[in-house]
């Protein structure tokens, strides 16, 4: 009622002061809304007009504005409350995932993708799901989804690389690598993870790009270390790769080079022997050897002598070369074993017996050993003790034991090689070490940085007897 009386009253006001100023204001304006049309206003109907007109754009411009803003929150509200749905159901995935109840988390995560298909760590977490299971295929295709919705995010695109790593689509892993170089060129996960890639490729000369700027990186002691050695192996294996190409003087300068950086590298030593040897300088390739044994004292550089000097005609060099190494170690048995094994090897059956049966050392390791003694029984027509022999080489559980051994991984292998087959680690072989000095295998070991990717490299062109 209050309102009726309050419009009422309203109404009349407005007459009055229509009639109050129209009299004060008399005539008529024309307004024409066309060329035939026109209007006949009074000035004071013609204000009021304007007014009211003034009133309703106002009102349309107001009404479209708060119309729009609520379209706007009910939008904003039903996208936060698909947002919270599609966490719910991630979190949810997550905790399954991590309960170790797989197939409920691909579920979910299936699920929350349905809600929200552009959601990036749900792709990230479903791809990995999938990347565990090998289904390397769902993982590669969901992990690009997330990529072409984020195609600067490094995580996605590193765990792009992981999936087509694992699916052994190396070169597509190495593009990916490559784009987060593009955006963080000094990246340092994706500097290591492509070095790693180009050395399982056998990319060396690239690998050792990287490598050299890995060495120059901020890294913490231990890891400076490992990076320095790797450095050394890859500057190797350029130079055995361009050594296999033809190009003996671009290998003599990076086996150089890794000798300058690590004295006690041994493949790049028997590198440079083989450039010279692949220019017909054999006795030049003796004379370094020798030289390189004097400092190392590796018997890996006598087998390599013990070659050479056969290839020469000259067995009487090498018989000197380790009979002068026992007179310097009279208490090495390594050395005293494979004398006996060159003399077995050169039918000196005299002092091949001679100097075996009276070796010391840990026999009931050693097949080849009793193998050796086998036949020099039987070329002195000891029937008894060769049978003897024989029993106890035949009698072992284990394997023959070969003559190298990777002081890494523990692998064995009958031919060196300058780098370990079964855990990639240069300079690790050595001969026999179980007869040589427990303390100081141990040292070695502990000294050699991490396993790096399998090696399929070329071995060393001899082998023991």
């Amino acid at each position: 009622m209050l309102r009726l009386l309050f419009s009422i009253f309203l109404f009349t006001v407005v007459f009055l002061f229509y009639g109050y100023f129209r009299e004060l204001n008399p005539g008529t304006i024309t307004i024409r809304t066309s060329p035939t049309v026109s209007l006949e206003l009074s000035p004071v109907t013609l204000v009021l007009l304007s007014m009211a007109v003034g009133v309703l754009i106002v009102t349309v411009i107001v009404g479209i504005r708060e119309t729009t803003h609520l379209i706007g929150a009910w939008r904003s509200t039903r996208l936060q409350r698909r947002h919270e749905k599609v966490t719910a159901l991630h979190q949810e995935g997550m905790q399954a995932f991590l309960s170790r109840r797989l197939g409920d988390a691909k579920v979910i995560f299936q699920k929350a993708l349905a809600i929200d298909s552009h959601r990036i760590e749900t792709l990230l977490w479903l791809g990995n799901l999938y990347r565990a299971e090998h289904n390397f295929v769902e993982a590669i295709r969901l992990h690009q989804t997330a990529h072409r919705v984020e195609p600067r995010n490094i995580e996605v695109l590193l765990e792009l690389a992981t999936d087509l790593e694992g699916a052994k689509r190396y070169e597509d892993a190495l593009q990916a690598l490559q784009d987060i170089l593009r955006i963080d060129s000094d990246h340092l996960t994706a500097l290591i993870r492509k070095r790693d890639l180009l050395i399982r490729l056998e990319k060396w000369s690239e690998a050792l790009e990287i490598q050299h700027r890995l060495v120059k990186a901020n890294l913490p002691a231990a890891d400076a270390q490992a990076a320095s050695d790797l450095l050394v192996g890859c500057m190797y294996e350029v130079g055995r790769q361009f050594l296999e190409r033809g190009h003996p003087e671009k290998a003599r300068r990076y086996f150089r080079g890794a000798i300058k950086k690590d004295r006690r590298f041994l493949p790049a030593y028997i590198g440079l022997g083989e450039i010279l040897l692949h220019e017909g300088k054999i006795k030049n390739a003796v004379e370094i050897l020798e030289k390189v044994y004097a400092k190392t004292k590796s018997i890996i550089i006598l087998h390599r002598l013990e070659e050479l000097h056969l290839e020469l005609g000259e067995p009487a060099e090498i018989i000197r070369v380790y009979q002068t190494a026992i007179q310097r170690d009279p208490q090495n048995p390594v050395l005293q074993f494979y004398l006996g094994k060159l003399y077995y090897r050169l039918e000196m059956v005299d002092d091949a017996y001679d100097l075996l049966s009276a070796l010391e050392g840990p026999h009931d390791q050693l097949a080849d050993y009793h193998k050796i003694m086998a036949n020099l029984h039987l070329r002195k027509h000891h029937m008894e003790e060769a049978v003897l022999e024989l029993k106890k080489a035949l009698g072992f559980r284990k394997r023959v034991v070969v003559p190298y051994r990777c002081l890494h991984c523990q692998a064995e292998s009958r031919e060196w090689s300058g780098r370990c087959r079964a855990c990639g680690q240069w300079n690790s072989f050595v001969a026999l070490p179980w007869l040589g000095s427990p303390a100081q295998a141990s040292d070695q070991e502990a000294s050699q940085p991490a396993p790096r990717p399998t090696y399929q490299g070329v071995a060393s062109p001899f082998e023991t007897v």
